[in-house]
């Protein structure tokens, strides 16, 4: 899901960057290190989101968790 998300957001930030480009003197849109970077920065995010909840859920014993249910 985050690298269809990742792909899906980096089509709009490059249309975004066109339009806003067209629109503002002196404006790159499309920069390659910025791009680069956010989809660096969301990604970590991705996994650190993910790992917490399977982290804290896999120190929990089996037969409790069935028992809770």
């Amino acid at each position: 899901m985050t690298v269809i998300g990742a792909a899906i957001g980096l089509a709009g930030a490059l249309w975004v960057g066109s339009v806003a480009g067209s629109l503002l003197y002196g404006l790159d849109g499309r920069d390659p290190t910025v791009l680069t970077a956010s989809a660096l920065v969301l990604a970590l995010v991705a996994l650190v989101a993910g790992f917490i909840p399977a982290h804290r859920a896999s120190q929990i014993e089996p037969m409790r968790a069935l028992r809770y249910q």
